[in-house]
């Protein structure tokens, strides 16, 4: 039974009737991490891993939802005061709800079901991807045209506001955005965004580490607080800066005795990375997979050592990676303290790759690792079926 298909009998035994079907994709992000919340770039691709809805509209203001992976329902209504957060998975979704209706998106009810391919707790973004699904399964049942930056940004301002995560636009960005076989570079200030190809001779490759410290400790918000202290220590200097993406590395090291040593050092990891993530386009563009590889090798190492967002299972594995014949370069990805690594390998090694770097892996830490070579993807829209 197709996937199609399944959903579609699945949401008739639950709420009965023919549902539209949506579709929006995880991603993972090759170069540029932890600078979309300093108004810099990044380097995402959206991926086949995907979160998918099914959804018809009601003839009242109530929301209700069940997931497929969870097994559990919740329902909202839209038309009471005062709705607030549960403190768990419903909040990605009724949160999405909420900032649309205080956008001024008046929304029909819906019943939603919701199914998801992406690992949660991997770092490829399982909350954006569902929370753009069902932004754009709501705004479509309520004949709203979909602007696809725009729910993007109510989906940021969910997660920010309603579920309490203080990320960037990236996630939701790339799930709404993303381009087929290319990467997308992101400006988050100003939202521009230019498509990059990924190389033929290349392919990506996620590794999953098998291990997730949560964020909800604070670690997250913490490296936030410290690049927002950064540029205030920086002001004084630098003039009237308003985040570290108008920071050059010059000017950082020129003025390293104004900041503690320790926000000094996030602060570095943020405005290396965005030279980094502007230096890759240009070698993508002409096709340099070793030059690529450096960055990306550079980039964890920044991550590991100035940002500290890292662990011992993630850089073993990183380690592993960058050791294999046909790998250009590996990385931590996504927000840190367990999660993905991705690689960027040779066409022709990549079944060589994934069966060592299993190997080697299992052996180091005793995890067995998902691994999977991917094409990027498009960004979310009507799933086809």
């Amino acid at each position: 039974m197709s996937d199609i298909v399944a959903l579609r009998q699945a949401f008739a035994e639950r709420f009965g009737g023919t549902p539209q079907l949506f579709r929006a994709p995880g991603r993972v992000n090759l170069i540029g991490e932890h600078t979309d919340y300093n108004d810099g770039f990044v380097m995402p691709a959206a991926l086949e891993f995907e979160a998918h809805a099914a959804a018809a509209a009601r003839d009242d203001r109530i929301i209700r939802i069940h997931s497929l992976n969870n097994g559990k329902s919740a329902e909202i209504d839209l038309a009471a005061e005062g709705n607030k957060p549960r403190g768990d998975w419903t909040d990605y979704a009724f949160g999405v709800a909420v900032m649309l209706e205080a956008a001024g998106k008046t929304l029909k009810g819906a019943d939603i079901l919701v199914s998801s391919t992406v690992p949660v707790g991997s770092g490829l973004s399982s909350s954006a991807a569902l929370e753009v699904v069902v932004g754009y399964a709501l705004l479509s049942l309520s004949g709203f045209e979909v602007d696809t930056v725009e729910l993007a940004k109510i989906c940021q301002k969910a997660e920010n506001d309603y579920v309490g995560m203080r990320c960037g636009i990236m996630d939701q960005f790339i799930s709404s955005n993303g381009v087929h076989d290319h990467a997308l570079m992101i400006d988050c200030r100003t939202l521009h965004r230019k498509p990059v190809p990924i190389d033929p001779r290349a392919r990506i490759v996620v590794a999953n580490s098998m291990v997730h410290h949560a964020l909800a400790d604070g670690e997250y918000n913490k490296r936030r607080t410290s690049c927002e202290e950064g540029v205030r220590l920086l002001q004084p200097a630098l003039g009237e800066i308003t985040a570290l993406r108008d920071v050059s590395f010059d000017a950082l090291e020129e003025n390293r005795d104004l900041l503690p040593e320790l926000t000094y050092r996030r602060c570095r990891h943020i405005v290396t990375e965005n030279e980094r993530v502007l230096t890759a386009v240009d070698v993508l563009e002409r096709g340099d997979l070793e030059a690529f590889g450096q960055l990306m090798n550079a980039s964890h190492a920044s991550m590991r050592d100035d940002y500290e967002i890292s662990c011992a299972e993630v850089d073993t594995l990183v380690e592993i990676a960058q050791a294999q014949e046909g790998v250009f370069g590996a990385r931590m990805t996504g927000g840190g303290f367990g999660g993905c690594v991705v690689s960027l390998v040779a066409v022709d090694a990549v079944d060589g790759f994934v069966e060592k770097v299993r190997a080697a892996y299992r052996d180091a830490t005793g995890h067995t690792s998902d691994i999977f070579a991917c094409a990027p993807q498009d960004g979310a829209g009507p799933l086809a079926g």
